[in-house]
């Protein structure tokens, strides 16, 4: 196991006391005053969601201070009364996603009756916690017009925001799916913690999003960049944190469609005229969306459809053998994988241009339902599912169409959420939710490589090996290393809570986090010819096989916890000390097939014997499962492609 404590050092902000919230929530605190400056304790303050109807009834304390944490998004009023004082009601404030929002409140001498109303405030710059980031709101989110809808690229309106390479780790689009991640303030692509409602959404096998919400349902998100409070944990890099939209009381809703089409587009430089037709691209992205109440007051929902329907083809030039090459062949194995390579298309007679089909299907379904018991019990409860299919025509090189893979995959998230307010001055949040993603990657051309004489040692609809000629610049067949999938689910439980006394606000909590990696893999293998003259007569220069489908199943445990207090020593000095503890769990295959290197005797030894635990901490698992089969001419002779290999040692 891997243990990991972090000790925030204290730091100094400028602002009204504070009160650090779960990631998903905010804060509205600030101190009541008379027209001298002077505090004044025992004010009677009412936060108002003008959304939902529901009220958060506070006293200032002997500093005149009060704190309302744990708040949801969204717009407030705030109403203040105080003997001897006219009332003070602020119409309407914005709180946005993990703010820690100041709201003073100046009140006049005045009599029983009398209101002083301001219509509205602007949220000032985030000046009471140590994080550093910034929250892009649900105006730029519904309405910044995005090519392809996805929410990640508007991370580039942040500070330190950068525009990522397109062939970057993460950050290079899925076709049709966006980024899976981005880069900014120097952090990595893949550190980045992805946080939905406060429930992780990161596929951790690649800790890239495990998916993009809806435009639709995101209502806005938070990026905190550096500085993070004791309160997040797992990750070093960017911490984001989204929140969905709920319903309020009055209805809204929206149906939508987006149209591309290749009809209006130029054409690519080597998609020229004459020689092959316009590549076609055809994109719509429709749906529709509705909230609104259940029970006024009490019970709300806001649910939205979002589907995509792309057709898109990537534009081929590859070399092919010419008529004379094709007379040559007389090996009957390579005669049969001629039937699977075009014809060439040019002048010459040695190269074929042409357009490999990509298309991609999506669905995602979400649905947000929150209600309120009382004004000190609210639960809120989201869930979506995106089933999407798309289709990689050129994987790893393939250079004629037909090939590559396609991947069906199925992702889900669940978030719950309960607020309980045991007093003004107490309150709690707990989370309960998961997220999953089953994904599986088959080549497109699934034929027995027996039925056309290779023996691979595959049998059944598996693929052919992947074959490249050199000399001719030609890649078809497989993908190697396909068939393959897995099924990733990562569930959290966590509870936080909020302790205001004197000039102390104190948060502390925990979580507890499992992860479930199933996996299965096998392999169409790989052959290569550096000259057509080789893959004429049958006879390969290289060859690499794991044959057989190989599967396993990881578990991991993870627990945190943490206490951070805010501190107002002074009317502008605020001190934030942190502490966090993280235990990781070292993971566990189901089957017990992990090994360790035993550097003494120089030997993969399986965890559980020879005195080896279970994944002992200071050892890097490894999964030895595979056996390789070579058949390679570059210390002996060539080796027919269609005999089946003997296993030599990798």
């Amino acid at each position: 196991m891997k243990n990991r404590i972090s000790l925030l050092a204290l730091a100094a902000v400028l602002a009204a006391p504070a009160a650090l919230v779960a990631q998903s929530t905010g804060t509205i605190s600030g101190t009541v005053k008379d027209p001298s400056g002077a505090v004044l304790p025992g004010a009677q303050i009412t936060v108002h969601n003008i959304g939902t109807g529901v009220d958060r009834t506070l006293t200032s304390d002997g500093a005149g201070q009060y704190v309302a944490p744990s708040l949801p998004p969204g717009d407030y009023s705030i109403r203040v009364t105080a003997a001897g004082f006219s009332a003070y009601t602020l119409q309407r404030f914005t709180l946005l996603v993990d703010a820690k929002s100041n709201v003073d409140i100046p009140l006049a001498p005045g009599s029983a009756g009398e209101t002083v109303q301001v219509e509205s405030a602007t949220p000032l710059i985030d000046s009471e916690s140590i994080t550093v980031g910034q929250v892009i709101d649900r105006q730029t989110v519904q309405e910044v017009p995005l090519n392809g809808r996805h929410f990640l690229d508007l991370t580039v309106l942040t500070a330190g925001g950068v525009t990522a390479p397109a062939n970057g780790n993460l950050t290079a689009p899925s076709r049709g799916l966006g980024a899976n991640s981005f880069i900014t303030a120097g952090n990595r692509d893949d550190s980045v913690n992805f946080q939905i409602n406060g429930v992780n959404l990161n596929d951790l096998v690649q800790n890239q999003i495990t998916f993009q919400p809806s435009i639709n349902t995101t209502s806005e998100f938070k990026i905190n960049n550096q500085t993070f409070s004791a309160e997040y944990g797992r990750s070093s890099g960017s911490i984001v944190n989204v929140s969905t939209r709920s319903g309020t009381n009055a209805f809204h809703g929206e149906v939508f469609e987006y149209v591309r089409n290749d009809a209006a587009d130029a054409r690519n430089y080597f998609n020229q005229a004459g020689v092959t037709r316009q590549a076609p691209f055809k994109r719509h992205n429709f749906g529709a969306a509705v909230g609104g109440p259940i029970w006024k007051d009490h019970t709300f929902f806001f649910v939205s459809y979002e589907a995509l329907r792309q057709s898109q083809g990537l534009t081929i030039n590859s070399g092919v053998p010419t008529a004379a090459q094709r007379a040559s062949v007389t090996d009957a194995v390579a005669a049969r994988l001629l039937t699977y390579v075009p014809l060439a298309n040019n002048a010459a007679g040695n190269r074929y241009a042409g357009i490999a089909a990509g298309p991609v299907q999506t669905h995602q379904g979400t649905a947000d339902i929150s209600h309120t018991f009382s004004p000190a019990d609210t639960l809120q409860g989201f869930y979506a599912i995106q089933k999407d299919k798309r289709t990689e025509p050129t994987l790893q090189g393939n250079t004629i169409p037909g090939f590559g893979d396609n991947r069906a995959a199925s992702r889900q998230i669940l978030t719950l959420n309960e607020t309980h307010v045991f007093s003004p001055r107490f309150v709690n949040e707990a989370r309960l939710g998961f997220n999953r993603i089953a994904i599986s990657f088959n080549p497109n051309v699934t034929t027995d490589g027996t039925t056309l004489g290779l023996g691979t040692g595959n049998t059944g609809a598996t693929g052919i090996p992947q074959i490249t000629i050199t000399d001719v610049g030609l890649n078809f067949g497989g993908p190697a290393g396909f068939p393959q999938g897995r099924s990733d689910t990562f569930g959290i439980f966590s509870d936080t809570a909020t302790y205001t006394f004197g000039k102390h606000s104190l948060k502390f909590g925990g979580e507890f986090r499992r992860f479930l990696n199933a996996n299965f893999s096998g392999d169409t293998g790989t052959i290569g010819f550096t000259t057509y003259a080789n893959f004429s007569q049958g006879r390969a220069t290289s060859y690499s096989i794991t044959p057989g489908t190989l599967s396993n199943r990881i578990y991991a445990n993870a627990v945190g916890a943490f206490v951070q207090d805010s501190w107002k020593l002074t009317p502008n000095f605020t001190a934030e000390l942190g502490f966090r503890y993280e235990w990781n769990g070292s993971p566990v295959e189901g089957k017990n097939r992990f090994t360790v290197l035993d550097t003494v005797n120089n030997a993969l030894v399986q965890v559980g014997t020879n005195g080896y635990g279970n994944s002992p901490a200071w050892a890097l698992p490894m999964m030895s499962l595979a056996i390789t089969k070579r058949c390679c001419a570059a210390r002996t002779a060539t080796c027919p492609i269609s005999r089946r290999p003997t296993p030599s040692a990798a």
